[in-house]
């Protein structure tokens, strides 16, 4: 049978406590300490990934690192954790090997995990940018707005998947903002922008003054701390937060209901897909970079597909095109781990207009000079 292995990790110390109940009560500091010492878990074995070309298998390994753990600790000792862990995949008879969050993020992106590796590797960042763009076009229709008279903020635009997304969604969108830490890189995407497109997009290192403008924002940061918090979007602003962990603070979802956040990059599996770690998400839906590796796996394209901080709109559109032949699709809209009607993005809708309402100027207002 053809299979898969796909490389997980906490997200902070909370999650080691979920895993093992025991350590509840355990200070974060001494969890985080028995993480830097811990070997990589099996965590799971997947199985009835069905397609009607091919069936497969895979396994989640866990490396137990946190997120900042990866962020803040030497880089070598982290791709050495996350290298074990591929290592421990391989004898499970992984074929494909894919980075899961802040494990394709590090270093290179993938590309020294991959040189120590014998199975191929892949970040899943091709898929992850494919269906975050559908789910901001859905997102679009659903709230009524036009992406050619709207504009866009790229969060981490600097980055493998967020400079893709800039460049897809450069010529649909009226106006677009690159926001990340590095002025010079961010200047060379707008210029690289310009040449394809013939959009001029501005920049910022400023990430909660740009959003404040944003009709819509696809965040992907890769920063393990949150950037995006209530005060900072506009009534109506859409928000896809592809980032793992969220870039999104979860207040938003609480104290905003004009504002409508969604998770980018989440689809359904075709066949009866089994697992027992769900991650906050349904049966049978899965992120997009898990995907990716289980349609490398369908296809036996045993090879690295995505790898490093460049990916290309073939690529997306390849992985896409497979995904489709093989069954996964978008897994409708959700926000925080749960599911949006259209009724429900219809209120934020409506609510939104009425903020804006509220907030015009009457006549009498306005100052004539």
């Amino acid at each position: 049978m053809d299979t898969f292995g796909f490389i997980i990790h906490p997200f902070d110390s909370s999650d080691i406590a979920k895993k093992f109940p025991f350590l509840k009560r355990w200070p974060s500091e001494i969890l985080e300490a028995m993480a830097r010492k811990s070997p990589p878990i099996l965590a799971d074995h997947l199985r009835g990934i069905r397609s009607p070309y091919n069936q497969i298998e895979g396994w989640f390994v866990a490396t137990p690192l946190t997120a900042r753990q990866m962020a803040y600790l030497p880089l070598p000792f982290v791709l050495q954790k996350i290298i074990a862990a591929g290592k421990k995949l391989e004898k499970q008879g992984a074929k494909v090997i894919g980075l899961g969050a802040m494990t394709s993020v590090v270093g290179d992106a993938g590309i020294t995990i991959a040189k120590h590796l014998k199975a191929p590797v892949t970040t899943g960042n091709s898929y992850t940018v494919a269906t975050a763009i559908h789910a901001l076009r859905k997102a679009a229709r659903l709230m009524g707005k036009e992406l050619k008279e709207s504009q866009l903020v790229v969060v981490g635009a600097t980055g493998a998947i967020g400079s893709i997304c800039a460049r897809i969604m450069a010529p649909d969108v009226g106006g677009m903002t690159l926001a990340a830490r590095n002025e010079q890189r961010l200047s060379e995407l707008a210029s690289l922008i310009l040449r394809e497109s013939g959009k001029v997009a501005e920049i910022s290192t400023d990430v909660r003054n740009a959003v404040r403008r944003a009709d819509f924002v696809i965040t992907v940061s890769g920063s393990p701390d949150v950037l995006i918090h209530p005060s900072d979007l506009k009534p109506g602003a859409v928000v896809c937060d592809v980032a793992r962990p969220r870039d999104v603070a979860r207040q938003v979802a609480e104290v905003r209901n004009d504002v409508l956040v969604i998770e980018g990059g989440l689809v359904e599996v075709p066949g009866s897909y089994e697992s027992d770690l769900r991650f906050g998400l349904p049966h049978g839906i899965v992120y997009a970079c898990m995907a990716e590796t289980m349609i490398l796996a369908l296809e036996r394209r045993y090879e690295c597909f995505t790898l490093g901080r460049e990916i290309t709109i073939e690529q997306v559109q390849e992985i896409n095109r497979l995904g489709e032949k093989h069954g996964f699709r978008l897994a409708g809209l959700r926000s925080y781990e749960k599911a949006l009607s259209e009724e429900e993005i219809d209120g934020v809708r409506l609510r939104a207009k009425q903020v804006m309402e509220r907030h015009q100027p009457m006549d009498s207002e306005v100052i004539h000079f």
